[in-house]
């Protein structure tokens, strides 16, 4: 058996609050079944499980909130045979009322100290990689005290630079008062989620060199090909010119593996799938990027269904933890409200994020003939460790070309 652990959504997370299971001990599950419900600073989003098998125990109790990395459940792989008794104790207890309830029992698969001839626990040595302990040493950081979210609980390098922000960014202490009747003294979620975002920017900032360009776009045969489209369409069939823009970053994403990917643990890590994240607003307040898997592969209809559904949804706060955890590339769109253009701030550990402005009519040169043309900024935030401006402009080079042949996206 082996542990299933609270998956970090976003790398603006560093713990979660499990609202309610939707599985119990017993259950077969499957690769990609939703099984839990956590709350983030940003929405509740339902959790995924990642290995078929069934579910031995449940280790967390709905309310608790716990830090990313933490055995949530215990999963038996298939045709392995469970324990009753193992499963009798590490089940959680029924709750009764007035009576304390007694620790989870410890997850199976992490070691305890062994016990020495004398009957003296014999040290554990714990796992982290050197580039990890490295940095923790370097920020005083004592890594006993880290969770760690690696294989086997292993401390990585995000573990220690996700505790730094944390305690960078943690508030001075203050004399605490008691609040008034009826008054929560939690923090609102609008301020939960800025201050998630902030501490989410300011190391994308800290830790990648960024390089910036822009370009301007003609979007006269995208916007042509959009208006006959849609003429024999119903209202609800009618597709955006965002789901255009969000078809060509994928497909300009799949030639420049260099621009659609991670940067983890000091090396790149090329995404062979472009999962594009899209910068949502939420109605009350603060910012989302959830993915749209497998953009590039999707027809245009399939992306506006797609589009749609995850508004919705976000807005909603019914996300699930795939669709937080792996966009390869984020776009961000900001033309609606009236902005030019966008130089906007990678997302950790993404590579790239592509920004595009307002549609706007401009003076535009084309076989020596001047015209008004519908023109739109493409801006393109990168990583300096994986690519330069020469790979940079070429990207968005694609990605104008791909827009002047919209009937092929």
């Amino acid at each position: 058996m082996k542990p299933f652990l609270l998956p970090s959504l976003g790398s603006d997370m560093d713990q979660g609050k499990l609202l309610s299971w939707l599985v119990k001990p017993g259950d077969t599950v499957s690769r990609g079944q939703v099984v839990a419900v956590v709350d983030t600073a940003k929405a509740a989003v339902d959790v995924e499980i990642w290995d078929d098998g069934r579910i031995a125990s449940l280790l967390v109790e709905p309310g608790q909130t716990i830090p990313v990395g933490t055995p949530l459940a215990m999963i038996a792989g298939p045709g392995e045979a469970i324990d009753a008794a193992a499963v009798a104790a590490a089940t959680l207890p029924a709750k009764t009322p007035g009576v304390a309830q007694a620790a989870p029992a410890p997850a199976i698969g992490v070691s305890a100290p062994a016990a020495s001839a004398g009957g003296t626990p014999a040290p554990v040595r714990r796992r982290i990689s050197p580039a990890a302990r490295k940095h923790a040493q370097d920020l005083g950081l004592d890594i006993d005290a880290l969770p760690g979210t690696g294989p086997d609980g292993a401390l990585t390098l995000q573990d220690v630079e996700r505790a730094a922000q944390q305690r960078q960014h943690a508030p001075p202490p203050v004399q605490a008062t008691p609040a008034a009747p009826g008054v929560s003294s939690a923090p609102a979620p609008a301020l939960a989620m800025r201050r998630a975002i902030a501490a989410t920017m300011s190391r994308s900032k800290r830790e990648i060199p960024h390089y910036y360009l822009g370009d301007s776009v003609s979007l006269l045969r995208a916007q042509q090909w959009l208006a006959e489209t849609n003429a024999s369409r119903a209202l609800p069939q009618r597709m955006l010119m965002a789901v255009l823009l969000i078809k060509a970053v994928a497909r300009a994403g799949l030639a420049f593996p260099d621009l659609n990917g991670f940067f983890i643990d000091g090396e790149h890590r090329p995404s062979g799938r472009v999962h594009v994240g899209v910068a949502i607003s939420l109605r009350g307040g603060g910012l989302i990027a959830p993915a749209l898997h497998d953009a590039a592969e999707k027809t245009l209809d399939e992306l506006m269904a797609a589009l749609n559904d995850l508004v919705g949804r976000a807005r909603a706060g019914s996300l699930r933890s795939s669709e937080i955890s792996d966009p390869t590339i984020t776009v961000t769109n900001l033309g609606e409200r009236g902005v030019e253009s966008v130089h906007g701030v990678i997302y950790p550990p993404q590579v790239a994020l592509v920004g595009f402005g307002r549609i706007a009519p401009r003076v535009w040169v084309e076989d020596e003939v001047i015209r008004i043309v519908p023109a739109v900024t493409a801006t393109l935030a990168a990583d300096h460790r994986v690519s330069d401006g020469h790979r940079g402009a070429l990207f968005l080079a694609r990605i104008g070309a791909l827009l002047q042949q919209p009937s092929q996206l």
